[in-house]
């Protein structure tokens, strides 16, 4: 007769205070992060474009010709994935790379005038649809968001890492 192992039951171990309180904000932080995320990616979505591709378009536009690294940083996206990124961007006619002054090697990204205007169409309705994402908040919480989120990130970047994000 072939008899089954018990299984004991599963005990939650107890966990600190801290360690509680790190997981639910980690919760709450996804959890915010998708939220805003997918009112972003539908707005820009309905001008056929990734929240990647309109990151680097605004990015362009805002700041002008950048280094393909640059944007990378700026971005954040792989070095593989700029390449591709700029590479969808321009077969649209948006985006050009160009030469670098005193640098032969380094290639430029920057907005064509299609890619300008497009920008210049889309980027007030864009920002609005944030507002609206992030209503939650008022001004001066979003202030102490801010705030905090930057600590949080320098606490959380490897050490000699990360840079701190624009905002």
């Amino acid at each position: 007769m072939k008899t089954t192992p018990e299984i004991p039951p599963t005990v939650e171990e107890p966990r600190e205070e801290g360690q509680t309180l790190a997981l639910r904000l980690w919760i709450a932080l996804a959890r915010a992060h998708n939220a805003v995320q997918a009112q972003a990616a539908e707005d820009v979505g309905r001008h056929g474009l990734t929240l990647a591709e309109f990151g680097a378009l605004e990015a362009l536009f805002h700041k002008g010709p950048m280094l393909l690294g640059e944007l990378q940083r700026r971005i954040l996206v792989s070095s593989g994935g700029i390449t591709y990124l700029v590479d969808r961007l321009e077969k649209r006619g948006l985006v050009e790379r160009r030469e670098c002054p005193g640098d032969r090697r380094a290639r430029l990204a920057a907005l064509t005038p299609e890619g300008e205007a497009l920008v210049r169409e889309i980027f007030p309705a864009h920002a609005l649809r944030i507002k609206s994402a992030l209503g939650g908040l008022g001004k001066k919480e979003k202030r102490e968001a801010i705030r905090l989120l930057r600590a949080l990130a320098e606490g959380a970047a490897p050490a000699g890492g990360a840079g701190e994000a624009e905002g």
